[in-house]
């Protein structure tokens, strides 16, 4: 049950440098589940050429670990409150590292897939810790600035993982191709388990926090039944069953919000707490942000495709290709704050309407079929600003209000929501990008950032109901 919001009171110094060394150690965490999100996509050629993988494979190697990391995050949110955030911390941070280790010795597509889940199952447990010790441990301007943070470790995270997986896959060191954009994972993680052992701190376990399992399998049936045949159809013309899928998918989220609603009423502990969701501009920010994940994700697995195959740049020079985008959403997340006051309620939506323009213009400049130049950086740099200016000011207004006894669920709805988003993308998306490649690459490139922008206009129609919400 949420209680009412206490105010924790200023941190006495010794306490504030306690808590910055948390945000260190929690956020290079985030960073590592973010880089495995994006890492792959540079290397997809690669995995192709070696494995023989076809569009939906390459699709479920992105998505396995997507799939995984937004089905089971609640759980893992809510096994944080269980048994600690330290503690699921570490033992997600553990699996994290192992599984890496196994997706970098895969000898097959089946492999490599089933073992990225794996991956995702393990940052699901360690991610959510992440917003649950920033809401416990700021307050005010304080969290916001955290939050900052953590808009610009994801950005920093999506554009490492183009860089660091262009710099892996062409070097090729000791001829480990794509198998080192895993491998990248082993090193990092033990020496982070090393801090957080050592920085993180413990809190009480409540052990009156169940599990959601009704919820979990509901859930998890439900995306499958959605993401598998939006992957598998075009590739086998979308058969009847495909179909058949997506409408049970539709049906499943029915299914899943009426077994949250009779564990509530049951008085037990549903996955999404009617509390929690009903929360001021809750629910109208996940909303927002799910799409503007679904466009960004969406967007980064075909331009990531496109940039190699069609234009013919090495995996390197697709990945400092990303460099604009990167720095840019890092800096508008960093710094939307500074803007005046008053406009702060408009920054999302702006930002949706800047990101729809930097798609349209992409589309301009790929449909001659050149490389993209400096007019194609800018492009990306202002698709960075305008991603930057909707995430962290949407993710602040959602959790200013909420009491820190609902840390855990609301950072974990708001975060399935960004995970979702990125798979649905994936899905549609990719699935667009190959059933128009057939009849012309440069058309369906274009196809995609049109469709993009639109999406981006969606966004920023819902982010003008999310921020109505949140100022009631």
């Amino acid at each position: 049950m949420i209680q009412a919001f206490t105010p924790i009171p200023a941190p006495t110094p010794p306490a504030s440098k306690r808590s910055v060394a948390v945000l260190v150690v929690i956020l290079v965490g985030q960073f590592m589940a973010v880089l495995d999100a994006s890492i792959v996509n540079v290397a997809i050629p690669a995995l192709r050429t070696d494995l023989g993988a076809g569009g939906a494979g390459l699709q479920l190697i992105v998505t396995g670990y997507v799939i995984a990391y937004a089905v089971l995050l609640m759980t893992g949110a809510r096994l944080g409150e269980r048994y600690t955030p330290r503690r699921v911390f570490l033992a997600g941070l553990a699996g994290f590292t192992i599984a890496s280790l196994a997706c970098g010795l895969a000898w097959d597509e089946l492999s490599l897939i089933v073992f990225r889940c794996a991956q995702g199952a393990a940052a699901a447990a360690m991610v959510p810790q992440v917003m649950t010790m920033i809401q416990r441990t700021f307050t005010g301007a304080a969290r916001a600035r955290a939050l900052g943070g953590y808009a610009a470790i994801v950005s920093g995270g999506l554009l490492a993982g183009q860089l660091l997986g262009g710099l892996i896959v062409d070097t090729d060191l000791a001829g480990s191709s794509w198998r080192g954009v895993f491998l990248v994972n082993v090193p990092l993680g033990l020496v982070l388990l090393a801090a957080a052992a050592a920085v993180l701190p413990d809190t009480v376990a409540r052990t009156d926090r169940r599990l959601d399992g009704a919820g979990l399998s509901t859930l998890a049936i439900a995306v499958l039944l959605l993401v598998v045949p939006l992957m598998v159809g075009h590739e086998l013309g979308y058969p009847l069953w495909s179909w058949v899928c997506l409408g049970a998918g539709v049906a499943g989220f029915a299914v899943f919000a009426a077994v949250q609603r009779r564990m509530a009423a049951c008085g037990r502990e549903p996955l999404f707490a009617p509390q929690v969701v009903g929360a001021a501009g809750l629910l109208p920010a996940a909303g927002t942000l799910l799409v503007i994940m679904a466009v960004f994700g969406g967007w980064l697995f075909v331009i990531s495709l496109h940039l190699q195959d069609a234009l013919g740049y090495s995996a390197l020079r697709a990945g400092v290709q990303f460099l604009p985008i990167g720095v840019t959403f890092a800096v508008a997340g960093l710094c939307w704050q500074r803007l005046p006051k008053r406009w702060h309620a408009g920054i999302v939506p702006v930002g949706m309407v800047l990101g729809a323009g930097a798609l349209g213009w992409l589309a301009w400049l790929l449909a001659d079929g050149a490389a993209l130049g400096f007019a194609g950086s800018v492009a990306f740099g202002l698709l960075g600003v305008g991603n930057g200016l909707a995430f962290a000011p949407l993710m602040a207004r959602a959790l200013a209000a909420m009491p820190v006894t609902a840390a855990a669920d609301a950072g974990g709805i708001l975060i399935t929501c960004v995970q979702l988003g990125m798979v649905l993308g994936v899905a549609t998306f990719g699935s667009l990008f190959f059933a128009l490649g057939a009849t012309g690459v440069t058309d369906a490139v274009v196809t995609v950032q049109l469709a993009g922008g639109g999406g981006c206009l969606v966004a920023a129609a819902l982010a003008l109901v999310a921020v109505r919400h949140t100022r009631r």
